[in-house]
């Protein structure tokens, strides 16, 4: 191959590879965020949850709320003391994992305590193991009416009041196929203050 000809083969993978990152990498990711802003403006921007103006949360990542007046979501494995944003991931110990048994089981305790709940009561598993992500903001309906006692005591509501607000806060399976029925912690815990003002 003569010297000319490789250079014209450099000049047509350089512009090659050139266009396919102005493509790829500048004019895709536009218009994909264009059509998010148009189609999907709330998720594009990340859920964002306003109070009084103010963003105090996202519909999508778990906080954490200990008040006994407020729900309180699942156990988060996400960075150093949990609901971490920025460290998003599980705990990534194993059914077989005796520091995973040990933490279940002081859960399991905490919550039985703080709930007000027999020792025979069984206890959904998202109320004391942590997510994938550390980070879902849902919770189960079943570990959310075994908390409602507890919210409606804390807050002197009637349980009807907190377990009717529960299920307005309670979203479907997702394309009402996959999945299981949840309750957005961040959302129902908003409501609930909303009430007190």
């Amino acid at each position: 191959m003569k010297a000319r000809e490789l250079l014209q083969e450099v000049k047509v993978s350089v512009l090659a590879t050139l266009a396919l990152v102005i493509i790829l990498c500048g004019v895709y990711p536009l218009v994909v965020w264009g059509i998010a802003q148009v189609a999907f403006p709330g998720q594009a921007n990340g859920s964002l949850v306003e109070r009084q103006g103010k963003v105090v949360g996202s519909g999508l990542l778990a906080q954490s709320f200990t008040d006994a007046k407020y729900f309180h979501p699942r156990p988060s494995a996400a960075g150093e003391v949990g609901y971490d944003g920025a460290g998003s991931g599980g705990s990534n110990l194993g059914p077989l994992s005796q520091k995973l048994v040990d933490q279940v089981k002081e859960r399991l305790a905490a919550y039985r305590r703080e709930n007000e709940l027999p020792g025979e009561t069984l206890i959904p598993a998202d109320a004391v193991t942590a997510s994938g992500s550390g980070l879902d903001p849902h919770i189960s309906r079943q570990n959310a009416a075994l908390q409602a006692a507890r919210v409606a005591k804390a807050r002197k509501l009637s349980k009807n009041k907190v377990m009717s607000l529960m299920e307005e806060y309670t979203i479907g399976p997702d394309l009402g196929l996959w999945g299981e029925p949840g309750v957005n912690v961040l959302r129902l815990n908003l409501a609930l203050d909303a009430l007190s003002y």
